[in-house]
């Protein structure tokens, strides 16, 4: 074992609500997700805090000075801290298309606003020692794709203003690379959006799940880099692949989730498809985990980049019952440690 003490080890608490209600399984409440990712422990090492989604019925967009107090309390009762927060900037929950009309991105920009308000007060508090804001387009890839360079331009428009509102609470964003959201649905669409940005407070949240989909070409096939007849077991060109998206993102990357992938898509509830998310130890999962993470945590010549204090797992979408099982987290846990061994500091 190393002495590293970071990154952090963080788990997501949304997974216990995204993909959930309307119609699939029923939401986690955070408690129950705050004791399992609090009780996971592998030789005597646990998680060190936990990333949150700001949206009911985990914590409202629209708390006040009350209920952030009572959250940051019920975090340290579990002797956790927070880290990233999850703007909830779209449609369905009070916010609109970062490319939509004017209500719409008014909209988006309140809900980051809100958002960067409770991050500060969390930090001011003493819980959040580190992390984002983390947002996305809140528009599909298909809306997007009528007028690429227009809807781009009109994204980073919108970003640079939630940038401007972020410095004013002394947060950065973190646009989040899946393939569910327009502008940046692929690899050259995430940096082209990133950089018409132009902001310094705004980068990348790297998420090992969906960016393993970059590689296929998933909603924008010219951008795809594996061979249409790639085989899995062809590791060669698999680490060519990741090291190309690597090579383009990780200047921007400022947030990171490890995560494992079978290479296909899954959607739930009215989660549209993206990466599938699967269980740390899935015997049909295409990453090796713990050296996968070294292309995003370690610059082309071998240094660490120590570009964010902490790392996170999402186990978004896993189904509730895996979700409740003590050993799903041990065995995540576990993982995560790997990652710092190898890549700590």
């Amino acid at each position: 074992m190393t002495n590293n003490t970071y990154p952090k080890l963080h788990n997501a608490a949304w997974p216990g609500v995204v993909g959930k209600g309307e119609g699939a399984e029923p939401a986690i409440d955070l408690d129950t997700m705050l004791d399992l990712t609090a009780g996971a422990s592998v030789n005597g090492i646990k998680f060190d805090g936990i990333d949150l989604f700001l949206a009911d019925p985990h914590v409202s967009i629209d708390s006040n000075e009350e209920a952030i107090k009572r959250l940051m309390e019920k975090v340290a009762s579990r002797n956790l801290q927070i880290g990233t927060v999850v703007a909830p900037v779209w449609v369905d929950t009070g916010g609109g298309s970062a490319m939509g009309s004017l209500t719409e991105r008014k909209r988006f920009l309140k809900q980051v606003e809100k958002a960067c308000h409770i991050a500060m007060r969390l930090r001011e508090l003493g819980i959040r020692p580190h992390g984002v804001v983390r947002i996305d387009s809140a528009c599909p890839p298909e809306a997007w794709a009528t007028s690429p360079k227009r809807n781009t331009n009109k994204i980073a428009k919108t970003f640079r203003a939630a940038c401007d509102i972020a410095a004013d609470y002394g947060e950065s964003l973190a646009a989040e690379g899946e393939i569910c959201w327009g502008g940046m649905h692929s690899w050259k669409a995430m940096v082209d959006t990133l950089e018409a940005v132009g902001r310094p407070n705004i980068g990348f949240q790297a998420d090992m799940a969906h960016t393993l989909l970059y590689l296929l070409g998933y909603n924008k096939p010219e951008d795809r880099i594996l061979p249409i007849d790639f085989q899995w077991e062809d590791r060669a060109t698999l680490t060519e692949g990741l090291q190309t998206v690597t090579a383009a993102l990780r200047p921007w990357t400022i947030d990171f989730h490890v995560a494992q992938n079978d290479g296909t898509v899954h959607g739930s509830g009215a989660h549209d498809k993206t990466g599938r998310h699967c269980p740390a130890n899935d015997p049909n999962g295409k990453l090796d985990i713990a050296s996968d993470a070294g292309h995003w945590l370690r610059r082309k010549d071998g240094k660490l980049t120590k570009a964010f204090k902490h790392i996170c797992w999402d186990g978004c979408m896993f189904p509730n019952e895996m979700l409740l099982q003590p050993s799903t987290w041990n065995n995540i846990l576990e993982k995560m440690i790997a990652v710092r061994e190898q890549h700590g500091f």
